[in-house]
């Protein structure tokens, strides 16, 4: 192949994964969730203390309520984020100023099934992060909320790089095979892009700026309002944060059903897409992993979400999520293992 050529596949790749990183971002809103397992053999999963009476590990395999299950190694897991800054920003590891990772999903894709599950992880989950000094040398893991990782990088690799751990040691250590990030400003190039897109209200966190924006009020939104409706929230209002992810979700799943259709009526929507976000995203997935999982999206008509079970409560200074271990320890073993026969 001669330079040109190379040159050519090349970019057509790149087209191809910011499209489909795109696209999967917008559809995580209707579609999880994977326990660590290397490439040469199984690990044992990290049991919750308070659960360890129910479940008894064994090689290979873990036991839960008396039934022997193996984790299910037809599944790559994804890491999806929206980040609270409106550029990409270069900074120094440790100096805390990044941005903040205030969307989080995981995305799960089985490739022998065919089926997508997504994860909602809301951002002031309490998890163990690493932390850094301003001179980039890591202080060790403490507790805090699980968005602020993404701030003690770099604002790019390293930041996704903090994240991927950060949800890895949430969910017992999940192998994550890669990320996608992007920032705000993303938002109003992918509702141009596809000429708006109608969305149904889920709830009333936003009638006081809006009374159009009442729970179950189908609204239009395009370049100018979509931000708004994805990033508002009341700071003077408890767990305001969690009533704005569910506005995401549903923004995100009426995206996605749009731009699939658009994707498939008109592959041009791949370059234009990529010439005005590629400023706005930051992915290690392969262009080649992109494409499989869209087309599967496509067909798998039970994909599935679910949301990280626990409660958000008022901490001393913030707003904070606590996991329900156990519920969360259940529905690991419910998705993403299977009973041995």
């Amino acid at each position: 192949m001669n330079r040109t050529g190379k040159r050519r596949k090349r970019r057509v790749k790149k087209y191809l994964t910011l499209l489909i990183a795109v696209l999967i971002l917008a559809i995580a809103g209707t579609i999880g969730l994977g326990i660590w397992k290397k490439s040469n053999r199984k690990e044992q999963i990290q049991t919750p203390a308070s659960a360890q009476t129910e479940k008894k590990k064994t090689s290979g395999s873990v036991v839960y309520e008396g039934k022997e299950y193996e984790y299910n190694d037809h599944l790559s897991n994804f890491l999806f984020m929206g980040i609270d800054k409106r550029e990409k920003i270069e900074t120094e590891q440790g100096k805390a100023n990044a941005g903040q990772a205030d969307a989080i999903f995981l995305l799960s894709w089985d490739r022998v099934k065919r089926h997508m599950s997504m994860l909602s992880i809301p951002r002031d989950t309490i998890a163990e992060i690493e932390v850094f000094d301003q001179n980039g040398a890591s202080l060790g893991m403490t507790k805090d909320h699980i968005n602020l990782a993404y701030g003690y990088g770099d604002g790019k690799s390293i930041s996704c790089d903090l994240m991927k751990q950060a949800v890895s040691n949430l969910l017992y250590g999940l192998p994550i095979q890669g990320y996608c990030a992007v920032d705000m400003d993303g938002i109003p190039i992918m509702v141009e892009a596809i000429d708006g897109v109608d969305v149904t209200v889920p709830n009333d966190s936003l009638e006081e700026q809006n009374p159009e924006w009442k729970k179950g009020s189908k609204i239009a939104l395009d370049a100018e309002n979509a931000e708004a409706f994805v990033r508002y929230r009341s700071t003077e209002k408890s767990q305001s944060a969690l009533e704005r992810l569910e506005r995401q979700i549903a923004f995100l799943s009426a995206y996605g059903e749009k731009a699939t259709q658009i994707f498939h009526k008109s592959p041009s929507l791949v370059t234009d897409l990529y010439e005005k976000l590629n400023d706005h995203m930051i992915t290690n997935i392969g262009a080649d992993q992109f494409v499989k999982v869209l087309q599967d999206f496509s067909s798998d008509k039970d994909r599935e979400i679910w949301n990280l079970p626990g409660q958000g409560i008022e901490g001393q200074d913030f707003d904070e999520y606590h996991v329900d271990d156990q519920e969360l320890y259940k529905n690991m073993i419910q998705y993403f293992y299977e009973e041995v026969e």
